[in-house]
């Protein structure tokens, strides 16, 4: 038997494993469903890595952000209340499994500089990447295999609940920041971010450098070029890429820097130490932004120039994208151009609209909330769109999470155990009442009965009755003993014991009086062979031969019409158990085959409860655990038959019994003894068993 120590330090092992993957889990799936699009930079980025970028179109890299998120979330949430565990065991497994090979690669090439893995909320290097997955890849091996010991914080009954509104939750999230702007920003451009302090290099660091690269184009043919051998005017220009060439100190904003498109004037500055309002209209890409709203920005421009304001669109774009998208919209601002990954971060959207005072975000719009001339009814310094507001969105990210999320679930999770214990203490009163009952009544019989199954010929069960005949003459059991062999031992071993301490039964009998059933032997040939019992109900002859609770229930008719007492089993599949389907089992297979009996019928009656999980595994139900069940076995009778008899009735414990656990298991009120299987060939082990009633 598994000890006590070993049992507590494995289910506290499984569940900190999964307490420790459900908070990164949530933590992730959240920081990525508030910004979507930057999960699905990521992801385009990733696919650039890997030489798959004409697989990755911007929709389908969406896409996979938000199931990411979804899936990250769900499992997640699902190992938080420890719900579907075969689930979530499984998908943390294969998501850890992928992922740190993956980010060992990422370590050592390092094709991007940070896997991204919990969005801009918490930058990880590639290597701090690698060791976290690998703390994650083991939890998620230690909860694989020990899933079966996590602990539930809501009934199964609910659980569905939890699950749904989870999901739908994630995907509204993930919808409303696709839809608008992420509800925190985490990026150095938040709103009441200062640009010009976030630029700013302490005095004596070391700088890094940089090395720009332009993606151009000649005749349908692609290349990167550097400063060093930018090419002649052929070429056309497609794109620009920053990277890092030696490490240094490296400013939260470091590469803000607008060119103006007209005569390539770097207004930097300007923009930046304006004691004015600056709206730029951000697009890092003008052949997929969205041109939909362009009648606002018009509108808007004529406003600035009603009030003094600036208005300028920034793009990575190329002359030709500028000209085609001034052709489309009519637009009359001035372009400027800056990186396209600095556009990217600063605003979600494409376009999106920032407002700037004097180096300060004050305002950020996507291109589905651009303010129109309901919400510009005056000079900005008159309206709380020109006052710049500090909180990066952290105050609506966790009022969200509170309200719409974190609240939910606990109304849902309180009413759960609410109702759970009320259906507790009504249990624990009503067995109370009985084992109250039940304390007064006399001792009911001890038993240790064998089942030898389909083991043994005919001289080797006759030489190990033998052995145990002389083996208990010698020292006599304080309980009964039964030993249940196959056919062909019965009338020989009944009468090698007939004047001895042990009782013999049958492992089966038919569920025919008698008649043309070639093979089957009556109740009535077993009777006549001097045994005194018969083992009826087993699981593997409900589960090899089909034995339904109506044929059992025959079997036990005929068996107690021909003067047999029957040793009948019940028990639990490892699905069923898991399932905490346990007690409706037991109760369902003893209301279907021998609660029709009488009281007076009732007293021929052993019930043995056999876990099937544990027959033959070499596993056992804890001793709490059995003799839960128990104590549910004999109230179940008690309904029917009354406490006096339930406290008359044997009930044997048949789930792999060994002489080690037998003492701990028999110490139980209401385990009387066992039914034994491959402990029983062996008349050592046998007799250990017996051992433990002494």
């Amino acid at each position: 038997m598994e000890s006590k120590i070993k049992y507590i330090t494995k289910g506290w092992v499984s569940n900190l494993s999964r307490m420790l993957l459900a908070l990164v889990f949530l933590f992730s799936g959240v920081t990525k469903a508030v910004d979507p699009l930057g999960t699905a930079y990521k992801i385009t980025d990733y696919a650039v890595a890997f030489g798959l970028e004409s697989l990755m179109s911007d929709s389908l890299a969406v896409i996979l952000a938000m199931l990411l998120a979804g899936v990250e979330f769900y499992t997640g949430l699902c190992l938080l209340f420890g719900i579907c565990r075969h689930f979530t065991s499984w998908t943390s497994l294969i998501i850890m499994s992928v992922m740190t090979p993956l980010t060992l690669y990422l370590a050592i090439s390092d094709p991007v500089s940070d896997c991204g893995c919990f969005g801009d909320a918490l930058v990880l290097s590639n290597w701090q990447t690698f060791w976290k997955n690998v703390v994650l890849l083991l939890c998620a091996i230690s909860l694989w295999h020990l899933r079966n010991r996590v602990v539930r914080f809501i009934g199964q009954n609910t659980q569905w609940l939890i699950s749904l509104y989870g999901l739908v939750f994630v995907i509204l999230l993930e919808l409303h920041c696709l839809y608008h702007l992420p509800i925190a920003d985490f990026r150095p451009y938040h709103i009441g971010a200062d640009i010009k302090k976030g630029m700013e290099i302490p005095e004596g660091a070391e700088l890094p450098e940089f090395e720009s690269y332009f993606l151009m184009e000649k005749d349908g043919k692609q290349q990167e070029f550097t400063l060093e051998n930018y090419p002649d005017s052929t070429w056309t220009y497609v794109d620009t890429r920053t990277v890092q060439v030696k490490e240094g100190y490296v400013p939260p904003i470091h590469d803000f820097q607008l060119e103006r498109v007209d005569d390539g004037e770097d207004i930097t500055d300007s923009i930046l130490n304006h004691n004015g309002y600056d709206f730029l209209l951000i697009s890092h890409n003008l052949r997929t932004a969205n041109p939909g709203s362009f009648d606002l920005l018009n509108e808007l421009q004529d406003y600035c120039q009603k009030y003094g304001y600036s208005m300028h669109a920034v793009t990575a774009s190329d002359d030709e994208d500028i000209q085609q998208w001034c052709h489309d919209t009519g637009a009359v601002y001035p372009f400027c151009r800056m990186d396209g990954v600095a556009l990217k971060t600063i605003v979600r959207s494409n376009p999106g609209l920032v407002l700037l005072h004097n180096g300060v975000v004050v305002n950020k719009w996507g291109l589905n909330d651009y303010p129109d001339e309901t919400i510009l009814t005056a000079p900005l310094e008159q309206l709380p769109e020109g006052k710049a507001q500090p909180d990066t969105g952290y105050h609506k990210l966790w009022s969200v999470l509170l309200l719409m999320l974190i609240l939910p679930l606990a109304v849902i999770t309180l009413l759960d155990r609410t109702w759970a214990g009320v259906v507790f203490i009504g249990n624990l009163r009503r067995k109370s009442k009985i084992t109250n009952l039940l304390k007064k009544k006399k001792m009911r019989k001890k038993i240790v009965a064998g089942n030898w199954k389909m083991n043994k010929n005919l001289q080797e069960g006759v030489a190990l009755a033998t052995e145990l005949k002389e083996v208990l003459a010698a020292d006599a059991p304080n309980c009964g003993v039964i030993i249940g062999t196959p056919f062909i031992h019965l009338a020989t071993v009944a009468e090698l014991l007939k004047d001895s301490v042990i009782a013999v039964s049958a492992e089966n009998c038919a569920d025919k009086a008698s008649g043309a059933y070639t093979g089957e032997v009556s109740a009535e040939m077993v009777k006549s062979t001097g045994a005194e019992y018969v083992i009826l109900g087993h699981s593997e002859r409900r589960e090899y031969y089909n034995e339904t609770p109506e044929i059992l229930k025959e079997k036990v008719d005929l068996a107690l019409a021909n003067g047999l007492k029957v040793i009948f089993c019940i028990g639990e599949s490892l699905a069923q158990r898991e399932a905490n389907e346990q007690e409706a089992v037991c109760k369902a297979e003893l209301a279907g085959s021998v609660f029709h009996l009488t009281a007076e019928q009732w007293k021929n009656i052993v019930i043995a409860y056999e876990p099937i999980w544990a027959i033959g595994t070499g596993k056992t139900a804890t001793a709490d655990q059995a003799e839960e069940i128990h104590a549910y076995i004999r109230s179940c009778v008690a309904e029917v038959y009354g406490a006096e008899i339930a406290d008359d009735t044997t009930i044997l414990y048949g789930g792999s019994c060994k002489a080690s656990n037998a003492p701990e298991l028999f110490a139980k009120a209401d385990i009387d003894g066992g039914l034994i299987g491959g402990a029983s060939l062996k008349a050592a082990d046998f007799k250990g068993i017996i051992d433990a009633f002494k």
